[in-house]
């Protein structure tokens, strides 16, 4: 039986100040803080997971917030846009909320549905577009009831650099469905119900340079520790060069980049957020993986301090 994935698993992307990253995603965009730990690979930055009430897979965007960090430029070999759900019936809410709390907004229309295009503080292109599929976050913060809370990811728009083969990747690797083509984007599906339609540009697009404001990978969905061993054999078989099986203490990783440019990731949905800590504490605390607790001390030192707080803007 061939692989086919359900979706997006999570995002990732660089920004620089945490407060800032916390602000957006918790304080205007009302997502849960759902795990603050560290980049595991460069301990001194952080790794925030932003989510529904218990980040389920799917709902998750996450950021290394490196206050260093240079400016990208979003372009060729990215995730160009990241698209977020909504309830049917909640654009308008969303609209009148982004301009009210300073976000600029451009309505567009795309595979017939209309979006909500802005940018975060750190220029990371975003979009919201209202869809029936998936379940309705449990999850309110601030200014955002859950009636009208993200639901999770809707898709993306990938900057592919060979975008041929990087809609072969999606087809016949991915196991996605083509759907659509128009204005020069190519539309594919999973069987998900979240996460689960992406569009690849079917021209040539400017490369793009890593930094914050760009995504560093985009991951994809697979079931368990056994369905991902047999992705990360299905990705060799077909010629590309995954790393080995990494463990990130939520989920099980493995990378590789399409063709495209683009850095792929396959994500286990087990274990989950809630592997460390409780279900109703998610995100109270910096976790730290066994091999890092002897330096805890050190790191925390080295890292800027934030608070999740409901903005000025929602405060009555």
């Amino acid at each position: 039986m061939a692989q086919r994935t359900a979706g997006i698993h999570h995002i990732t992307a660089f920004v620089r100040d945490p407060q800032e990253n916390v602000d957006f995603y918790a304080g205007v965009l009302g997502l849960r803080l759902v795990k603050q730990t560290i980049n595991f690979d460069a301990p001194e930055v952080y790794h925030l997971y932003f989510g529904n009430q218990i980040g389920s897979p799917g709902t998750a965007i996450t950021f290394f917030p490196w206050p260093e960090s240079r400016l990208g430029e979003v372009g060729g070999g990215q995730v160009g846009t990241i698209t977020f759900a909504v309830p049917s019936g909640t654009l308008s809410f969303w609209q009148e909320r982004l301009e009210r709390l300073g976000v600029a907004a451009e309505r567009t229309q795309r595979f017939g549905e209309d979006y909500l295009n802005f940018k975060d503080y750190d220029g990371l292109h975003l979009e919201i577009v209202e869809r029936e599929e998936g379940p309705e976050s449990e999850w309110s913060f601030g200014g955002v009831p859950a009636n009208k809370a993200i639901k999770g990811f809707g898709g993306a728009q990938l900057l592919s650099m060979a975008p041929a083969k990087t809609m072969d990747l999606l087809e016949n690797v991915m196991g996605l469905i083509k759907v659509g083509e128009e204005n020069g984007w190519v539309r594919y599906q999973a069987y998900g119900d979240l996460g689960n339609l992406v569009d690849v540009n079917s021209g040539p697009v400017k490369f793009g340079r890593g930094g914050s404001g760009t995504v560093h990978h985009i991951a994809w969905r697979a079931a368990d520790d056994e369905d991902h061993a047999k992705w990360r054999a299905h990705i060799l078989e077909q010629g590309f060069n995954p790393t080995p099986i990494v463990d990130r203490q939520y989920f099980n990783a493995v990378y590789f980049r399409e063709a495209g440019g683009i850095l792929f990731e396959i994500a286990t949905d087990t274990p989950g957020f809630d592997n460390d800590e409780p279900a109703d504490a998610l995100g109270e605390k910096l976790m730290l993986p066994e091999w890092y607790e002897p330096n805890r001390a050190e790191i925390e030192a080295g890292l800027l301090p934030f608070k999740v707080r409901v903005l000025e803007g929602d405060q009555a």
